[in-house]
């Protein structure tokens, strides 16, 4: 098929779900240094909900340690409903497994940060990530066998 023929468009972008855990509250306040430790995981999955169409959710988790215990955990579903015509069946996977979480990213990343502030926290606020470089690294994750099967 010929680029002509490509088509790529939002339908919908939405919040599918949110949780945000402050487990030591208040005493996470108290401590007058705040240097928490910031882990964050990011994973995206799709669905093809109709003809060319497919859900895509951005599921990121973001955990803060102070003296080894949580202080909050905020964790955002970031979803959009996408139209994806005349790729190819390779290009198909770049484009909801690395454009489309793209594409949700500042979404979920001002949703993350509002959590955490609304929390009663310091802003945060999410770096940037290379969703092609994370989509190649799963494809080639995946590609390779387990240690298990080539153990046998």
């Amino acid at each position: 098929m010929s680029e002509e023929n490509q088509q790529f468009a939002i339908q919908k972008i939405y919040l599918k779900d949110v949780s945000f855990e402050s487990p030591n509250a208040p005493q996470a306040f108290m401590s007058g240094d705040w240097q928490p430790q910031i882990n964050v995981q990011i994973n995206s999955s799709n669905q093809q909900v109709a003809d060319d169409t497919y859900e895509v959710v951005l599921d990121i988790t973001v955990t803060a340690q102070q003296d080894d215990k949580t202080a909050f955990l905020a964790e955002v579903k970031q979803a959009g409903i996408f139209t994806i015509a005349g790729f190819s069946q390779e290009n198909m996977g770049g484009m909801v497994g690395a454009f489309c979480p793209e594409t949700l990213f500042p979404f979920a990343r001002e949703a993350v940060s509002e959590l955490v502030s609304k929390g009663g926290f310091p802003q945060l606020l999410l770096a940037p990530v290379n969703f092609n470089a994370l989509y190649a690294q799963q494809a080639q994750q995946q590609a390779a066998p387990s240690e298990e099967e080539t153990a046998h």
